[in-house]
C-alpha cells in the first residue's frame, strides 16, 4: 500500500482513473484511544461502518477488542480478528446465522426485540446456558440524523414481559437501545437512560449491563457536534440514575466516530456543466450518504493551487452513472476555476462510504492509498480545530 504525505502529493505523483480512496489510520487509532480513555465503559466497534484492514488494524493497535457485528459475513470476517469478542447485535437473525455463531464462532452475546426471537436463540443454540442476552428496546431519536426506532426495539409492558422472560433463561442479561446516527446532542442518551430507569423499575429484573449502541457524532461541513466529553459525562450521570448494582456493565458501539476522520475519497472532475460537477464516484459508490441523506462532507481542490484572491463557490456533484439519482445536491465549496480534468479530495467518509459502495454500471473500483496527514475534520483533542485550509 502506497503511502503520501497528502491527497495533493498523491495527484502530483500519479493521475488516476479511478477514484481513490485514502485511509488514515492513525486517525482510527486516536478516535480509539480516546474513546477508550474516556468512555465510563466497554468500547465495541461497529462493525459495519468500515471494514478496512487498515482501518481495523489501527483500532486493534489503539486496544480494541471487542466488536459489534451484525451479519453472519460480517462474522466470518471478524473472526479472523485475533482475541476479539464478538457481539450478534442485530435484533433478527437467522437461525443459520444464530447456530454458527454460537457453535462455531463461540459468540455467546445476542440481541433480540421479541419472544420469538428469544425462543429462536434458545432454539439453535440448544438451551445454552451461557447466553448473553440483550434485550433490544426502542428510544426516542432526538436530533439524529438517522432516526432508528421503527425498525427495532420494543417498548412498555410488553418489554417488562420480555425483559421477565429473558432474566429467566440467559447468563446475563442486558438492555440495549440506538438513538440513531449522528446524533448532535447528548440529549438522546440523557432521554434513553431515563427510559431504561423506567423499564428496569417496572419490569424488577437484575440486569447485569447495559449497551447504549452508537450514534456519536462526527464533524461534517453542515453540522457542528456538541464536543464527545459533554456526551460522555451525560452517559455518565444517566448510568449512574439506573437501579442496577456495581458489577453491572455499560458498553458502547461506536462507528462512525472512530472511523468517519479516517478515510477520504480522492475523485477527478469529468465534465462541468455551470456550478454542476460530473464526477467519476457517487451515490451508488462512496457518496450514499451525500445522496441520500444531505450529508455534506468537506472538500477541498488538491490537483493544482487555486489563486488565493479565488473566490469560493457552491457546486452540486453528480456522479458517474447513467441513473438521475446519482446526485449530491451539496453545497459544496470550491474555487469557481475548476473545471475538468481537476481532482478533489471529499474528506470524512470512513463511515459507511467504503461499506455501502456497489459496482452498479461498472463502477464501484477503487484505487487504494494511505494518508498521512491530518483529516479535513476532527472531534479529538488538540486536533479538533478545523485543517481544512480553502474553507
Amino acid at each position: 500500500m502506497e503511502r503520501f504525505p497528502s491527497a495533493a502529493a498523491l495527484i502530483a505523483h500519479t493521475k488516476p482513473d479511478r477514484p481513490v480512496l485514502a485511509a488514515r489510520p492513525h486517525a482510527a487509532g486516536r478516535a480509539a484511544r480516546w474513546f477508550l480513555e474516556n468512555f465510563p465503559g466497554e468500547v465495541a466497534y461497529a462493525y459495519k461502518a468500515n471494514s478496512s484492514v487498515f482501518l481495523l488494524g489501527a483500532l486493534f493497535g489503539a486496544g480494541i477488542r471487542q466488536f459489534d457485528i451484525a451479519s453472519l459475513p460480517e462474522l466470518e470476517d471478524a473472526a479472523t480478528i485475533p482475541g476479539a469478542t464478538l457481539h450478534f447485535m442485530h435484533p433478527v437473525k437467522s437461525r443459520t446465522a444464530i447456530r454458527r455463531a454460537y457453535y462455531e464462532f463461540g459468540v455467546r452475546c445476542f440481541a433480540l426485540d421479541t419472544e420469538e426471537e428469544l425462543a429462536k436463540i434458545l432454539e439453535e443454540t440448544g438451551h445454552a446456558k451461557d447466553l448473553q442476552l440483550f434485550v433490544r428496546v426502542a428510544v426516542p431519536a432526538k436530533n439524529s440524523r438517522i432516526p432508528l426506532e421503527r425498525k427495532f426495539g420494543i417498548t412498555g409492558q410488553k418489554a417488562a414481559r420480555l425483559l421477565v422472560k429473558t432474566r429467566q433463561v440467559a447468563d446475563e442479561l442486558g438492555i440495549t437501545f440506538h438513538v440513531g446516527s449522528q446524533t448532535t446532542t447528548p440529549d438522546a442518551y440523557v432521554m434513553a437512560l431515563e427510559e431504561v430507569r423506567k423499564l428496569i423499575a417496572k419490569a424488577g429484573v437484575v440486569v447485569d449491563a447495559i449497551d447504549i449502541g452508537g450514534g456519536f457524532p462526527s464533524r461534517y461541513s453542515d453540522s457542528e457536534p456538541t464536543p464527545l466529553s459533554a456526551f460522555i459525562e451525560a452517559i455518565r450521570h444517566g448510568f449512574e440514575k439506573l437501579p442496577v448494582g456495581d458489577s453491572c456493565r455499560l458498553i458502547c458501539e461506536p462507528g462512525r466516530a472512530l472511523v468517519a476522520e479516517a478515510e477520504s475519497l480522492i475523485v477527478r472532475v469529468d465534465a462541468r456543466k455551470g456550478n454542476d460537477l460530473y464526477i467519476n464516484d457517487g451515490a451508488y459508490g462512496a457518496l450514499f450518504d451525500s445522496a441520500h441523506l444531505g450529508f455534506v462532507f468537506p472538500v477541498r481542490l488538491v490537483s493544482r493551487e487555486p489563486a488565493k484572491d479565488e473566490r469560493m463557490v457552491p457546486f452540486s456533484m453528480w456522479g458517474p452513472t447513467c441513473d438521475s439519482i446519482d446526485y449530491m445536491k451539496g453545497p459544496f465549496y470550491l474555487p469557481e476555476s475548476i473545471r475538468e480534468g481537476d481532482y478533489i479530495e471529499i474528506g470524512n467518509i470512513g463511515a459507511y462510504g467504503r461499506a455501502i459502495a456497489s459496482n452498479f454500471n461498472g463502477y464501484g473500483r477503487y484505487e487504494e492509498v494511505i494518508l498521512l496527514d491530518e483529516p479535513m475534520y476532527t472531534m479529538y483533542g488538540d486536533a479538533r480545530k478545523q485543517v481544512i485550509q480553502n474553507a
